[in-house]
């Protein structure tokens, strides 16, 4: 299981995702599932995903090679976050099948979803949840944020705050304490966190990691935990 947050916002577009992954309680690890490409002042693309981690490495690989074969469409060359988010739909649909094909008596479950965002120069920054079977939708002023992965313990806090005129500093404050609450209800979800924060018409991302012992991340912890607990005594 894991856990990424996708929110667009007027200043900018904010991506987190934990690092976990399992198959079983002894079987547990460390893989990156937030990505980023950036072609200098042109464009900035930030890619997170959940699900099989085997389907969307093959994805990720075969984005990579396209580029490096010079294809005519590549997450460099589509002309638009629309075009990309199809490439990349298409190309998890294809990845199912084989693995299905493949492997015609397995019970294994190869589906995996994307979290899309980004900007090109010359149009509107975008966000876009693409779903297992390759269809996708785009995020709105009504709703401006997605979530895959084990999403049901961080919803509330997102859904009391975030709003599209948030800005990033807090719409960050707010995914890093929806990470809080959902690793502390679900151990399949844990550190170190990955994130990126792109402000509008810069076109440049920069991926961060947090780790567990991170001061903020321990002092949003703290407080966060303690403010619950505050505040629980004072109701009525």
């Amino acid at each position: 299981m894991t856990y990424c947050v996708g929110i667009s916002l007027d200043e900018g577009i904010l991506m987190v995702a934990d690092t976990r992954t399992n198959a079983g309680i002894d079987r547990v690890s460390t893989f990156p599932k937030l990505f980023t490409f950036e072609s200098p002042g042109e464009r900035a693309i930030m890619l997170s995903t959940s699900g099989n981690l085997a389907t969307s490495q093959r994805i990720l690989n075969i984005l990579k090679q396209q580029v490096t074969r010079k294809e005519e469409k590549t997450i460099y060359s589509c002309d638009s976050i629309f075009q990309l988010a199809e490439l990349i739909g298409g190309l998890l649909v294809e990845t199912v099948y084989h693995y299905r094909d493949t492997n015609p008596d397995s019970h294994v479950n190869f589906s995996c979803e994307f979290l899309l965002g980004g900007q090109i120069r010359g149009q509107v920054q975008e966000l876009y949840h693409i779903y297992p079977e390759g269809n996708f939708i785009s995020s709105t002023r009504d709703t401006p944020f997605f979530q895959i992965g084990e999403s049901k313990y961080g919803k509330p806090i997102l859904d009391r705050i975030i709003r599209m005129d948030t800005d990033l500093n807090r719409a960050m404050k707010c995914a890093l304490i929806s990470f809080d609450s959902t690793m502390h209800s679900n151990l399949s979800v844990g550190m170190p966190l990955d994130m990126v924060v792109y402000r509008k018409d810069t076109f440049s991302v920069k991926l961060e990691r947090l780790q567990a012992e991170d001061p903020y991340i321990l002092k949003l912890h703290k407080a966060w935990g303690g403010g619950l607990k505050s505040l629980f005594d004072q109701l009525p």
